[in-house]
């Protein structure tokens, strides 16, 4: 018997998860909740298997919520159930300690089928998250290998820049000419693929993110 928890803020889909987990066989929700402080109090008490979170919660984010029940259950597997699937959403779940990321409009066999994958070791995921996931691991792997081929003068340029510095300061730090520091720049533009030292700063950032 695979024990599940919802953690869900509007009525109905919570109501329809509850019946249909305790109209399959194999499976039993074992508590319901609309909030995350609900959620907090009732979850460890339960001790689900499998959770099903939202994302969007009347009192926080069912992000947050999973990084809070993940420190007191760590065993426990929480998937997101949500209507959002931009990559950003997804890859916050991902880091709090969701295994897996499925969207509301999933048929109930695939939820179903989603819950017993979490509780063997699976990371279930509908495909449109799935090529999301995938296509953000090759962007960054693309922006590492972008990053990787700048020069230590030009990494230099670049960290400062992030902390705000015109070309003149940069120019000065470095004991270069303004000159210089454009001519850097321009190089920079060119590995990077960017037109502008906001969009620079930021893909040297991710990079540096990737490289870790």
């Amino acid at each position: 018997m695979i024990k599940v928890g919802i953690v869900e803020d509007n009525k109905t889909v919570r109501e329809g998860f509850e019946t249909l987990l305790n109209r399959t066989a194999g499976y039993q929700c074992v508590c319901t909740c609309g909030t995350v402080a609900e959620a907090l109090k009732k979850i460890p008490k339960a001790r689900p298997d499998v959770v099903l979170m939202d994302i969007q919660l009347p009192d926080s984010t069912g992000v947050e919520c999973t990084a809070k029940i993940k420190e007191q259950m760590p065993g426990v597997h929480i998937v997101i159930v949500t209507v959002y699937e931009d990559s950003e959403r997804i890859f916050q779940a991902l880091r709090a300690g969701a295994c897996g990321y499925l969207l509301k409009r999933a048929e109930p066999e695939k939820i179903i089928a989603a819950i017993r994958e979490a509780q063997e070791g699976g990371v279930p995921m509908t495909p449109e998250i799935a090529r999301k996931v995938i296509g953000q691991f090759r962007h960054q792997a693309t922006v590492a290998t972008q990053v990787e081929d700048l020069s230590e003068r030009e990494r230099e340029v670049l960290e400062l820049v992030m902390h705000g510095l015109g070309n003149k300061a940069i120019a000065d730090r470095m004991g270069v000419t303004i000159a210089a520091v454009k001519w850097h720049l321009q190089h920079i533009y060119e590995k990077l693929h960017v037109h502008s030292r906001t969009e620079a700063a930021l893909k040297f950032k991710q990079g540096q993110g990737s490289e870790n």
